[in-house]
């Protein structure tokens, strides 16, 4: 069981530039807290991609790397490394201990904190990602949130066949595998884990863990009507 939430279940490594961050973990969450840390000794700053009229990059701990681009009106807030050939677009906010791969999208009006995105990943439109992990060529639907912080106090607790995963975090939005991918405006409850290939339909609250090539549908189909 403990295996199933190996970060091996979930992503391909082989081509990350940062996979020393998965080094050593039980469970795949335990990556999030060492997001901060990591960086602090990671991170070599420099601007080598392209950083337009109208982008702000606040502190000296940013890391663009080549062919990569920040459009006007995007804000990225330091520690951040974004890979090469990444692109955040207008009205993004980069809001701090972040990694992005390759070839990624951070699209307009979506904000990400203290999380992951390996290479492919797009959070392109109006997307809330916090404390999570995106696998290579997750692609979130416009509107997607993924919830972060549970209402009631406590950690949170990944379920699954009725037993509890105890986290030890406060903060924890989504783990989302590789290929994965949510349609328009999906709501992720905190802990929630989608396996490789996972898919959710559009306008639905998911929470728990959901199998790798699952797709997840409404229980009922809506209901046309002619009122006169």
């Amino acid at each position: 069981m403990r295996q199933l939430f190996h970060h091996s279940q979930f992503f391909d490594l082989s081509d990350c530039p940062f996979k020393k961050i998965f080094e050593d973990l039980e469970f795949v969450w335990e990556v999030l807290p060492k997001i901060g840390p990591f960086l602090e000794q990671f991170l070599e700053p420099g601007i080598y991609g392209q950083v337009m009229e109208g982008a702000f990059l606040l502190g000296n701990d940013i890391y663009l790397g080549p062919e990569a681009v920040v459009e006007p009106g995007a804000l990225i807030k330091g520690p951040a490394y974004i890979g090469r050939g990444s692109i955040v677009r207008h009205g993004a906010y980069v809001r701090g201990n972040v990694l992005v791969g390759e070839n990624s999208v951070i699209g307009h009006a979506t904000e990400i904190k203290n999380s992951i995105m390996l290479n492919q990943a797009n959070a392109a439109h109006f997307n809330y990602v916090g404390d999570s992990v995106l696998g290579n060529r997750v692609n979130l639907g416009a509107g997607t949130r993924l919830a972060n912080l549970k209402n009631i106090e406590g950690e949170v607790v990944v379920r699954l066949e009725g037993k509890e995963f105890p986290t030890g975090l406060r903060k924890f939005g989504a783990i989302l595998g590789d290929d994965a991918k949510t349609g328009c405006n999906v709501v992720t409850n905190p802990g929630t884990i989608l396996g490789r290939g996972a898919i959710i339909y559009p306008c639905l609250s998911v929470r728990g863990f959901i199998p790798e090539f699952a797709v997840v549908k409404p229980k009922e189909p809506y209901v046309v009507e002619r009122t006169r």
